[in-house]
């Protein structure tokens, strides 16, 4: 079935994935919006140049082409091959898969292959964002189902030691029974805490994510006035994003405070200072999705940094760094962003941590 030009052209430039079609030698006839991004130049810059000087390693495939071997059913797939790109000679690592066509593509009659490219980093992060998607949601099943196992006991154990309370005398034995109800109250707590973002139904609704860092700021200089220093880098023109407004701010609150918190010598020399950031991008991972249009909110502390052995686990609930943590606090956070379409990376060392949240933009 042949295609109007504009037709699959369009269908083309809809797809994350680049794109190129080109002639028997390798010349390259056309390529999608995808490849213009994964080059990093114009479509009209490398039409009409030669694939190998962007994929040297698949030169051997149109030479193949050139002396007539029949391939039209085979496809032909190459793992970690180098694609230079840009300006710099930058090299990065791809999979690349090339498609012999025929007279599909009327418009460019001498088109003999179509060759597909992805980068090999996002492959491995989208395998590593399911693995890490799967465990944590196991583990979180694990403890809401122990969560929820351990509130009848801990009822039982609060009401026992109330009743035996009531006939002690002496002044010490009273003091034992009143550790255990206030330990008893520790743990429901806790247990709540763990329990109260799945008992909620979250609502999404437009939210200007400026007002909520705002608004998060303002507590956590409210808590630490003296010697923390927030600076404001927005875009301004970033539009409201679909979410819960209350638990966002959960999310954000949780960063904040951390950074703040984790900063107790940059604190104490008045070095402290937290980055708050904003910024429209394009074409990002999410998750396991490719998004063509997301708000980048970034959290960017200058303080010790977390420890490499730490930086995959701190997502996991009941793993924290502080003494004196819960271990909930980036769980929850993990789970609000992921309940609105959303992600959060982390990149963090001596000196600078940073955790981005990226939530998609509906295209109008």
């Amino acid at each position: 079935m042949r295609h109007k030009k504009d037709g699959w052209q369009a269908a083309m430039d809809q797809l994350s994935t680049a794109v190129f079609l080109t002639d028997s030698l390798g010349t390259i006839l056309w390529g999608n919006g995808a490849a213009e991004m994964l080059l990093e130049t114009s479509r009209k810059s490398f039409t009409g140049t030669h694939i190998a000087e962007r994929l040297p390693e698949c030169e051997e495939w149109f030479r193949h082409l050139a002396e007539g071997s029949q391939l039209t059913s085979a496809r032909l797939v190459a793992r970690l091959l180098r694609l230079k790109r840009g300006t710099q000679p930058e090299e990065i690592h791809i999979q690349a898969v090339l498609s012999p066509v025929t007279e599909l593509y009327a418009a460019f009659p001498k088109a003999s292959a179509l060759v597909e490219v992805v980068e090999v980093e996002d492959t491995l992060l989208q395998d590593r964002e399911q693995t890490a998607c799967e465990l944590m949601e196991v583990n979180r099943q694990l403890l809401r189902n122990l969560a929820h196992e351990i509130k009848n006991p801990l009822g039982g154990i609060r009401g026992a030691a109330q009743l035996l309370e009531s006939d002690l005398v002496r002044a010490e034995d009273r003091e034992c029974t009143s550790i255990i109800i206030g330990e008893a109250d520790r743990l429901q707590a806790l247990v709540d805490r763990f329990l109260a973002p799945y008992r909620q139904v979250s609502s999404k609704e437009p939210v200007n994510l400026h007002e909520i860092l705002e608004h998060v700021k303002s507590l956590v200089l409210m808590e630490y006035p003296h010697h923390l220093t927030f600076v404001r880098d927005y875009d301004i023109s970033a539009p409201a994003v679909m979410g819960d407004k209350a638990r966002l701010t959960q999310v954000f609150l949780n960063l904040v405070k951390n950074a703040a918190e984790a900063m107790t010598k940059e604190r104490a020399l008045g070095t402290a200072k937290i980055t708050l950031r904003t910024r429209i991008v394009r074409d990002v991972l999410i998750g396991s999705e490719r998004v063509r249009l997301a708000l980048a909110a970034e959290v960017i502390d200058n303080g010790p940094g977390i420890p490499v052995e730490m930086q995959e686990k701190v997502f996991y609930p009941l793993v924290t760094g502080r003494a004196e943590g819960s271990g909930l606090g980036l769980s929850l956070a993990q789970t609000f962003v992921r309940q609105s379409g959303g992600a959060i990376l982390l990149e963090s060392e001596p000196g600078r941590t940073c955790f981005r949240v990226l939530l998609p933009l509906t295209l109008v």
